[in-house]
């Protein structure tokens, strides 16, 4: 069965939780979304702002500090949000994944150690203590000397299961970062999972996808034999350009016809970053360049019906917002940033809408 990219669009929108109004809580909302991205600090409260309806800042917060939410490296190996309870298998599947393509940059500085023994030794570091990345440095400093300290911190932390308890990752909150073995802070072992779970959870988030898609989402590599496996299991549809999609048998696709509501979306949010191809999303080649410019670099972006139609930014005194190209109506773009506005603390401020 062919879909359009319009149903693909959504379809997509609905299970982000970006279509419907739906009274979720914090952490029924994050699991919904498997992981949140949380590279900036302030960003999944925007990104649950733009999702649940009446959401505070304060919400998000009281899951950090009750333990029901965590933060820690998880897919692609940066930031993300998860439940307490998602985190204990998604970490090791994610970590077994990736292997040790993220310690790349501090081989030469741990040439000759075994990482095992870095391990070793910031576990016994950590153990019932909660500690900065710098504390943790010196710490396996005094253990290995000669060794270049935050090297081995980042090495400790690639290979161990941490998360970043509050008032890391809380609104407005920047500093050194804290880390403490997740076994602790959770209170519940970590478990082994497999390449099904990870796939029924990424659809029932981002599907219909490609198993290229679900590699980029998560950062786990030869997925694609895993996916081959459970295809009698599958749903298998094609896009306009004729790709083969996978999704769950008992989930449905929206009506390509549905209203979408103006959304504004924060730096990196899962939206602009779930797929190989985004065009269920971003409409041009072009469009991808503005949002993505390289660097590392994934704008804040705002929608228009339903599709990613300029970026915007803050700044003194200011919310700058930057379409693509010239707005039909701009009324509700402005409502919509006037909302995000107040979300945002910014009560001096006034909206700017680019001409291009």
């Amino acid at each position: 069965m062919r879909i359009s990219t319009r149903t693909l669009n959504r379809t997509y929108l609905r299970r982000q939780l970006l279509l419907d109004d739906v009274p979720n809580t914090v952490p029924d909302a994050v699991g919904r979304l498997v992981a949140v991205q949380a590279q900036e600090v302030d960003a999944p409260y925007v990104g649950l702002w733009a999702r649940l309806p009446g959401f505070t800042h304060g919400e998000l917060t009281a899951a950090l500090e009750d333990r029901s939410v965590v933060r820690g490296g998880l897919l692609r190996g940066t930031q993300h949000l998860t439940t307490a309870e998602d985190y204990r298998w998604l970490r090791p599947l994610i970590r077994a994944g990736m292997g040790n393509a993220g310690l790349s940059a501090f081989r030469r500085q741990i040439e000759g150690l075994e990482l095992a023994e870095i391990a070793a030794a910031a576990t016994e570091a950590l153990a019932g203590r909660t500690m900065t990345r710098p504390q943790l440095a010196r710490a396996l400093g005094e253990r290995f000397p000669g060794r270049e300290a935050i090297a081995l911190a980042w090495a400790a932390q690639h290979q161990l299961s941490l998360v970043h308890p509050p008032p890391s990752g809380t609104w407005g909150r920047r500093g050194h970062v804290h880390v403490t073995l997740a076994e602790e802070w959770i209170g519940a072992p970590l478990r082994e999972s497999t390449a099904e779970e990870l796939l029924w959870r990424y659809l029932a988030s981002c599907g219909p996808a490609t198993a290229a898609d679900l590699q980029i989402w998560s950062g786990v590599r030869r997925l694609r034999d895993a996916v081959e496996a459970l295809r009698p299991r599958l749903r298998v549809y094609r896009d306009e350009a004729g790709r083969e999609l996978f999704d769950a048998p008992d989930l449905d696709l929206a009506d390509p016809d549905e209203p979408a509501p103006v959304r504004f979306l924060p730096e990196f949010d899962n939206l602009v970053l779930s797929h190989d191809d985004r065009g269920r999303i971003i409409a041009s080649a072009a469009d991808r360049a503005l949002v993505c410019p390289g660097y590392s670099i994934v704008r804040p972006t705002f929608l228009v019906d339903g599709f990613v139609a300029g970026t915007w930014s803050a700044e003194p005194g200011r919310l700058v917002v930057a379409p693509f190209r010239p707005l039909a109506d701009p009324a509700p773009v402005h409502a919509e940033a006037l909302r995000l506005l107040e979300f945002l603390r910014l009560t001096d401020a006034e909206v700017v809408l680019e001409e291009r």
